[in-house]
This record gives C-alpha cells, structure tokens and sequence, in this order.
C-alpha cells in the first residue's frame, strides 16, 4: 500500500468515528439539612374553658314547683335557696308522723306505769312472777313502737326539708332547666351550677402525643380573645381511654392563674411541649426501603447520594422522628428517593426545615 493510500484509510476511518458525547449534568435533588429543635416537638391544641365543678341540681322528692329564687348567671353561695316544691303534703306528713310519736309516748308511759304497779303486787306475792312478765312485755313492745314512730317522724321531717333545693356550693347559675307551676319528678335537673373559683381548660390530645404527657406538667395558656396575656396551666387529668367519637384523649388542664378574663365555654390554646428533649424529625417522604432495610439517601458535601441506615421512630405531625443514623448538619433528599441510585451525582437544592 501506498503512502497516499494509508493516509486516505486513516481519513475515512476517523471520519467514521462518533464524537464523543459530553457528560449529563447532575440532576437535581431536594434535600433539607438535618437539625433538632424544639419547635418541632412542640404541640399547640385548641381547648374550652371549663369549670372542674359542675353540679346539677335535683330535688330529692317530686312535687310541684311553687318559687324559683335564682335566674342563669345568679352568684350564689353554698346553702342558699334555689328552688322550694309545695310543702303542703309533706307538712301534713311531718304532723302525722309527729302525732304517732306523741301516741306512741303515752302508750309506754301507761306500759311503764302497770310494770310498777305489777312489781309492787309481786313484792306483796298478791300475783306471781308470770304475770309480771307479761306487763314487762308490753312495756317494751310500747318502747319499740315509739322508737318506730320516732324513725318514721324524723324520716317524714326530713322529706320537708328536701322542698327546698339549697345549692351545695359558691358558684354561678348556668342553666335553669324548670319553672314554677312544674310538676318534677324526684332526680329531674332543675338547675346547674358551676365554680367559677376552679377554672380549668379541656383539651382533646391525640395518640401519637399522649406518651409525652404526664400529670402535672405545666403548660402555658392563652385565651384567643387576648393572646397577649399569658397564664400557666398544669395537668390535672388524663383521661384512662380515648373518646370513642374523636379517638382523642381527653385533658384537664387546671389554670392556676385564672383571672376575670376567663368566661365559661371561651376558647383557649393550650402550649405543650416544654420539657420534650431535642429530637431530629425529617420529613415522612425521606424514607424508604433499600435492601429490605428502613434507609434515607444522604447528599455529601460533593452533591454523591448513598443510602444510609435509620431507625426511626413515631410520626408527628411535622415528620417522623430518627432516633439513630443520622447527625445535625447532613442532608438528606426528602423528594423522588426512590429514582436514586448510589454514588449518583446530583445538584441539592436545599428546603428550609419547619
């Protein structure tokens, strides 16, 4: 072969060749830098102002409602007067029963005065010892009636005192639920009083907070018709089961700073979460499953995916809580981790954490 004919081989074999094609560039990622904070953990709830006494109040007899001497937001002191039934009957009763004592009485006096006659004819030995026995007898049978009519005449007299419906504590009247001229049976709720010197504030707390919360931890509380005020909250109950309707847990919170600007049903916000400890929360879509293993894929400082190893832990609201496998500062890719493969290139596009 020829030198001319070698040069033009080589012409058309590199004019065969396909130029080279330049690298994909990295594609992008969003990832958000791993940090722990507080705000996090903190859990803000809705709740309603409450009184922790609640008291309704019933006759103990039925009757006709005769007087009413309170109207919704009376203030009213303990023992005081609420309502009276008709005490004509129960009158009449009490002077029954107290006519029977009065009959029963002389029935043992006259029993009593025959056994001392009958014990003076047995020391005379006119009449023998059976037949004061059987005057000793009737003495106590006498005894027994009267202590019967005693017990009936005080029951009757406590059933005229029960027509007066007194309130059992200081509070306020908050629902009225009966008029005079009304016929009420006995245990029929005539009216509601509430403590008004025991405030409280009931908030709906769901399951995945619920190990956090111990009673008395202190909270803070701040009505919604002023949040510039702040009041301090402790709590006082928990309840054992969640409500059947909301599957949330019912909790007391007694306002230990309550002042006049608490009314009864005004809504509040309850602030947990002050002494939860700092715990690393990434988002739920950060997670998947690499090798059958609950993994997240970190984004070195150089932009290369690897996938990592995680425990995690209880979802929240904001995320879901890592206990092992990750440290403050890393990113990780919280979108499309799925379509990442290790050692890949991309470009972070960091989202700043809640």
């Amino acid at each position: 072969m020829t030198k001319i004919s070698l040069i033009l081989c080589c012409t058309l074999l590199a004019a065969c060749q396909k130029p080279a094609e330049p690298p994909l560039p990295p594609r992008p990622a969003l990832v958000q830098i791993v940090g722990t904070s507080n705000a996090n953990n903190s859990m803000v709830l809705v709740g309603e102002v409450k009184s922790r006494y609640e008291t309704n109040l019933a006759f103990r007899i039925g009757g006709k409602i005769v007087e009413r001497k309170v109207e919704v937001g009376s203030e009213v002191k303990k023992g005081q007067v609420i309502a009276k039934l008709d005490a004509s009957d129960t009158n009449l009763n009490a002077s029954a029963a107290l006519a029977d004592v009065r009959a029963a009485e002389a029935n043992r006096e006259l029993a009593k005065s025959e056994v001392e006659r009958q014990r003076a004819l047995v020391d005379k030995k006119f009449i023998s010892q059976s037949s004061l026995d059987k005057y000793e007898a009737q003495l106590k049978t006498a005894e027994a009636r009267l202590n019967q009519a005693k017990a009936q005449a005080a029951e009757t007299n406590n059933l005229s005192r029960y027509t007066a419906l007194v309130a059992d504590r200081n509070g306020v009247v908050k629902q009225i639920q009966a008029e005079p001229g009304q016929v009420v049976a006995a245990g029929q709720i005539i009216a509601q009083v509430v403590d008004t010197q025991h405030i409280e504030v009931l908030v709906a707390v769901p399951e995945s907070r619920m190990t956090q919360l111990k009673l008395g931890d202190e909270v803070v509380v701040k009505l919604w018709a002023d949040k510039n005020k702040i009041y301090t909250g402790k709590v006082r109950e928990i309840a054992p089961a969640a409500n059947s309707a909301t599957r949330a847990f019912d909790v007391r919170i007694s306002v230990l700073n309550a002042d006049q600007s608490f009314k009864l049903g005004m809504t509040a916000g309850v602030s947990f979460g002050e002494n939860v400890a700092d715990e690393i929360i990434i988002p739920a879509p950060a997670l998947t499953q690499v090798q059958g293993k609950t993994s997240v894929w970190v984004i070195s400082k150089d932009g290369i995916a690897n996938p990592r190893e995680v425990t995690s832990g209880q979802y929240t609201e904001t995320g879901v809580v890592v206990s092992n496998g990750l440290k403050v500062g890393e990113m990780v890719a919280i979108a499309g981790v799925h379509t990442l493969v290790k050692g890949q290139k991309v470009r972070p596009q960091v989202e700043v954490a809640p």
